[in-house]
Parts: C-alpha cells; structure tokens; sequence
C-alpha cells in the first residue's frame, strides 16, 4: 500500500483489518531516500530535556510524506517522553507545520491541552539553530516486600486488590466495576475503599499501600486518567485529583504510594524475571506501558503509548478521546477487541457494557468461535508489527504483558502470533529481546501484587 508517496509491504496483516499499514515499516520506507538532517527536542518537567535526530526529503514533492512523517514522530516522543515545549531545529517549513499542529484549533489541540494540564504550564513550539543539550534523570521504584501491604490495581472493567504479607500473597480479588461510564466520582471513591477494607481485613494491619491505575500521576495525585473520563471537571479536581489519598485515609495513617500501571506492569517483570531493562505493557482497558532500565531504574517518562501511532493507513481507527488516526489504544486494548468483534459481524445490544461484549468474545473463544479466534490472531499481527517500533524508541531486553486482554487462551494467540510474525518480517530485531506471558493468575492481579511493594517502609514488628 501507498502512504502518502511512500510503498509500503507487509507479508502479515490482521484478518480482520486488511488496510493496516505498520508505522514501524512506514518510518523504515521513508527513511530510506530522506537525507536532510532534523532534530526534535522536548523538555517536560525540572528542564529534563530528550533529543532525537532524524531526516527527512525537504523537497516539495516529498512534503506530504515529510508532514507526515514528522507529526507522527512528533506524536509518538511526545506521548513516550511528555513535556511542554518542543524545539525544531532544520527546516522552518517542519517548524511551521507543528507549530500550528499545537495550537488552538490545530489538528494537535487535544495533545497540547493535555500537556499543559499534567505540567500545569503553557504548552509552546519553537525553532532554534541548535537543539539544546540532553538531560534526564531516573530513579528506583518498588521491590519492597517487608510488612503487611495492600496492593491495588484499578483496571477499566476489573478493580484488583491483593493483601501481601511480608511478599506473600494471603488474599487476591477481582471485582468488576464501570469506571469509564460513572460520572459520579464517589461510585469511584467508595469501590476503591472497598477493596482496601476487604484486603485490610484479611491481614493483623496495614503497614501501606501501593496502587496502579491508568493515567498520569504527580505526588500521588491524578493528573489525567481515562477510568475518570465522565467525571466532570469541576468534580475531577475537588474529588479526583486526591482520591487515592482520600481512600488510604480511610484505612489509616499509613504511606501511600500512586504508580502508573504501566510502570508497574514493567516492575512486575523486573521481580518476576529477577532482571533489568524490562518493558511491561498491559492491554487491559487502554495501553498501559512501562520501562525498568538496565540499572532497574524508572525513567519518569509518561509512557502512554495508548496515543502513540502504530497504523500509517490515512483511514485508521480513531479514538474517541483525542480524536486522532492510528493511536496504540485501538489496536492494543480491550477497544480493539470490541471494534474487531464488530468488523467479524459479532453484535451486541445497544447498552452492553464494555466488560460483558469483552466476557461474550472469551466465551465464543472459548467454543471456538473463528471469528473470536481472528479477533487475537489479528490483535497478535498489530502487537507483532508494532514492538519493532517500541524496540527502536526503548532498546528493552525484556518485554512482558499483563492485562485482561491477554488472559486464557487470548494471550497465547496473540503472543504465538506475533513471535511468528516477529522472526517472519523482523528476524534482524526478533532475537534481541525476550516476550514473556505470565501464568493466567499474574496477568489478571500480578499488578495489584506488584503494586503492594510501592512504598518503601520500615517495618520493626512482623505482621
């Protein structure tokens, strides 16, 4: 398929999306006749600064595939990285095509919003001759496993909680509840207390509690999350912003510590694998990911790659949310699920809700149904042709997932499909690092349990 002048092939495509077009491959077709030097820096929080150098054609009859290009990559540093002010160093045209991307009424104007949001800043566009110098930092999260430990895991059609005592699970849950469709934020607050008084109740105490949610989270404060996305905003910042911290009140003056989940999905693998430089990725309600480096540290990076491109075709998917083309939440979630069930002819009633059209296809897997059974080969293609894209911006050794998706025998499709896919089209990038799926248990709660050993606590008394 053609994009934008660029030829692009692929040997595998998902059954059921026959006009996915890989953005890793679209970059790697593009790349290969761009010759004309561009850098992009993005600066976010503390003046940390991320670099990265690239090419394009420069040519007018190469502009529509460069202004593409670019916004896509743009996009994806973005939403990896976070920040609140990108340089472009180059070509002015670049500079002028993304600085109205990222202004009101631009076709970016939901990135830029929501940037401005998380940083609290104004969010700004601007060119220079040089890019400015590189500078971030790390730092080490999790592994704490002394105590008695409440772990908690708020997933978009599932809420996990586990009491960990001393690093050994004594209780796990899974509960469904409707985050997404609930506008009233104490549905959200007395479902959270909930699963922390059923786990504190099967423990002497609690000594803390560590929790993992989708989302953006400051000092343990919710910045942006999808599971609040009804939540007006007035309501969002008097009883959302703190509701973690509200909720650990209930239980008692302990620490409490709020983690990203995909974070946490990374610190899952880093213990289970008793290893470093370990990517976790979730596909739960959104795409959740993560990354421990290699010194088994986090990067303090967004890593909300749900709004990260991985479909070049100008008629992909669109998220509801921002409003963009080809975003990884349409391809890597539970969303996908539902929008390939639709594209097989699968129907649901006008008011299912997401968790019972998500339990329907499970059952016709289950029966083996061959429409079923395509929705996660065809999910299993899109995680294939997309890790290449993720290996390039990260350089993990290690990925793992987690997450309702890849539950029962989902996961062993889509994991069996996208490593036969991986040594078909990528044998050069398939045998540097290692995909993992957890046991069917560490999948559905393993990061409730990861997220127990958050805070970092001294215990004198055992539990």
């Amino acid at each position: 398929m053609k994009v934008h002048g660029i030829e692009v092939k692929a040997r595998n495509i998902p059954p059921l999306d026959r006009n996915f077009v890989s953005m890793y491959q679209f970059n790697q077709s593009y790349l290969r006749t761009a010759g004309k030097p561009v850098g992009i820096a993005i600066t976010r929080n503390d003046g940390q600064t991320a670099v990265y150098r690239t090419f394009i054609h420069g040519t007018p009859q190469m502009w529509e595939a460069d202004a593409f290009y670019i916004d896509r990559l743009v996009k994806t540093l973005l939403w990896m990285k976070g920040g609140f002010k990108i340089y472009i160093a180059g070509d002015k045209n670049i500079f002028a095509h993304i600085k109205k991307a990222y202004s009101p009424g631009g076709s970016r104007e939901f990135d830029c919003n929501f940037m401005a949001d998380v940083y609290e800043t104004d969010f700004t566009v601007e060119l220079c001759d040089e890019l400015p110098e590189p500078w971030e930092e790390t730092r080490p999260v999790g592994g704490h496993t002394r105590g008695c430990r409440i772990g908690f895991d708020a997933g978009g059609t599932n809420r996990k909680v586990a009491a960990v005592v001393d690093g050994e699970v004594v209780y796990s849950e899974v509960v469904p509840w409707h985050p997404q469709q609930c506008a009233d934020p104490d549905y959200h607050f007395n479902e959270i207390v909930c699963a922390f008084k059923t786990a504190a109740s099967k423990m002497p105490r609690v000594d803390a509690i560590g929790i993992s949610a989708a989302g953006i989270y400051i000092n343990n404060r919710t910045m942006k999350a999808s599971l609040f996305r009804s939540v007006p905003e007035d309501l969002f910042n008097q009883k959302v912003k703190n509701i973690y911290i509200r909720a650990a009140r209930e239980i008692g003056d302990v620490p409490v510590e709020v983690c990203n989940d995909g974070d946490v999905a990374a610190l899952s693998g880093a213990i289970s694998l008793k290893k470093n430089n370990v990517m976790g990725i979730a596909l739960g309600t959104s795409e959740a990911a993560g990354f421990v480096d290699r010194n088994g540290n986090i990067t303090g990076w967004l890593n909300e790659l749900a709004f990260v491109p991985v479909d070049a075709n100008p008629h992909a998917a669109r998220d509801e949310w921002s409003g963009d083309l080809g975003c990884g939440v349409n391809y890597l979630s539970q969303d996908a699920v539902i929008r390939l069930a639709g594209a097989g002819g699968i129907a649901f009633g006008q008011n299912t809700a997401p968790a019972e059209k998500i339990n329907h296809i499970r059952e016709l897997l289950e029966h083996n149904h061959p429409v079923a059974r395509d929705i996660y080969v065809s999910i299993g293609v899109y995680l294939g042709h997309t890790l290449p894209l993720y290996h390039h911006y990260y350089g993990f050794d290690h990925l793992l997932l987690l997450g309702g998706v890849t539950s029962g025998k989902a996961g062993e499709i889509i994991v069996s499909t996208a490593r036969s896919l991986l040594e078909d089209e990528y044998p050069g990038i398939a045998g540097k690092f290692s995909l993992y799926l957890p046991d069917d248990k560490m999948r559905r709660v393993g990061l409730s349990v990861a997220a127990a050993s958050l805070p970092d606590i001294e215990v004198m008394i055992p539990c």
